[in-house]
């Protein structure tokens, strides 16, 4: 492993986003030379928009990491053409940066399976280049690739599906799961990329025993260099790694030895292997919640002001709510995520206007099957000629600024301002 020069960085999201500015930035200043870099739209090759995933991401390269970003084509092996296969594979040996992202995990494993890019990304690193494979793509370098759309929205069985194990080319026998921490679900569990912590158990099992699970959260970065045999940890998350003998977990500027991901001890990092039980952030935690914590927090806020008929707090709530989605988009915030948060901001304020709707209109109303009942009350004192009981009661209104009248037609009352 001595002779590998390059760097293998798997990312848990964010990667076209500002959290990752920095890092996409740093790596590109450690390579020599020209420092070609390279997109491929493989795991988003069946989506209709995956051309404007491309556009955004040379953009994002262009206007924030300061740094040209060719496209290498390759969205299907069945209808890509012999020449544009051959220009995307060329694109691909030409740079020693390669960025994959979003998409389809098991879709990009079948579509690379016939084809050299696997071959060719494992070669990059080799000779000293940089691989960095996100979310979607994250999952497909280990043994094995989580189909996570297949079991979280079309309700397939737990399985595994075959992975390109690139990673096995350096000694790792490793699955990677990124969106380790993801919180989108609210009500229900999604960590561990959407499956939740119970049902991932379960996958879990389904591995054979020497494999570990790589957990790294969303915003975060895992960084691999060979040439110092070193993981670095960037950005605002943690990795987590899971084996038979318990899991480790790294923080945001965690440094250990390459060896640890081979299944090496990691010294106090260690610990019993435990399920997470997640928590909702406190005071301190607030300046280092993630995207979704924070409009799940918000949610909450409406949701009890809503309940406890604080308009003060509901109002306060939505107002901060959409600030939180313009500072989102404006901070490069993940397109989707950001449309999915501007749902929910209508959902809430559709529930804002509807319990107005539903709410007197004004105090005479609210009050009116209240002091209805006490006056027909009343009507039974008089006419058993209780008349000290009915006093009371139009006493008691009167102190509250309810005016009670009474003519040969029965009794009336109004509110006094």
């Amino acid at each position: 492993m001595s002779s590998i020069r390059g760097k293998i960085v798997l990312m848990g999201s964010g990667e076209l986003t500002a959290t990752m500015v920095e890092v996409h930035k740093s790596l590109l200043a450690q390579l020599p030379g020209n420092r070609q870099a390279a997109f491929i739209d493989t795991p988003a090759g069946f989506q209709l928009n995956v051309d404007q995933i491309s556009q955004k991401a040379a953009a994002y390269f262009h206007r924030h990491v300061q740094h040209p970003l060719t496209i290498a084509s390759y969205k299907s092996h069945a209808h890509i053409t012999d020449f544009d296969a051959e220009q995307a594979f060329h694109t691909l040996r030409e740079s020693d940066y390669i960025l994959i992202g979003p998409g389809s995990p098991t879709y990009a494993v079948r579509q690379w399976r016939e084809s050299p890019i696997p071959e060719i990304l494992t070669r990059c690193v080799i000779k000293g280049g940089t691989l960095v494979a996100a979310s979607a793509a994250a999952l497909t370098v280990g043994s094995h690739t989580l189909p996570v759309y297949e079991i979280y929205k079309v309700g397939h069985d737990l399985q595994w599906e075959t992975g390109m194990d690139i990673l096995a080319h350096f000694g790792f026998n490793l699955v990677v799961v990124p969106h380790w921490n993801n919180a989108e679900g609210g009500t229900h569990d999604t960590r561990c990329c959407f499956m939740g912590e119970t049902r991932f158990r379960r996958l879990e099992a389904l591995l054979p025993d020497k494999v570990s699970i790589l957990g790294i959260d969303e915003h975060t970065a895992c960084m691999i260099d060979f040439a110092r045999n070193l993981v670095e940890v960037k950005g605002l998350g943690r990795v987590t790694l899971r084996n038979p003998k318990g899991e480790a977990v790294f923080d945001s500027g965690d440094r250990f030895a390459c060896d640890v991901l081979r299944g090496a001890a990691a010294a106090s990092n260690w610990k019993a292997e435990t399920a997470p039980s997640p928590s909702p952030p406190g005071p301190s935690d607030r300046k280092n919640e993630t995207f979704w914590e924070k409009i799940h927090s918000l949610e909450a806020d409406f949701q009890e002001g809503l309940q406890q008929h604080d308009s003060r707090r509901a109002t306060n709530a939505l107002l901060e709510f959409d600030r939180t989605i313009w500072q989102a988009q404006a901070d490069l915030e993940n397109e989707e995520f950001v449309a999915q948060a501007r749902d929910t901001l209508r959902d809430l304020i559709v529930l804002f206007g509807t319990e107005l709707d539903a709410a007197p209109r004004d105090a005479t109303e609210w009050l009116s099957p209240l002091v209805d009942a006490l006056l027909e009350l009343r009507r039974k004192f008089r006419i058993n000629r209780q008349w000290d009981e009915a006093d009371a009661i139009r006493d008691a209104l009167q102190q509250v600024n309810i005016i009670v009248e009474d003519d040969k037609e029965g009794s009336s009352w109004r509110l006094e301002n």
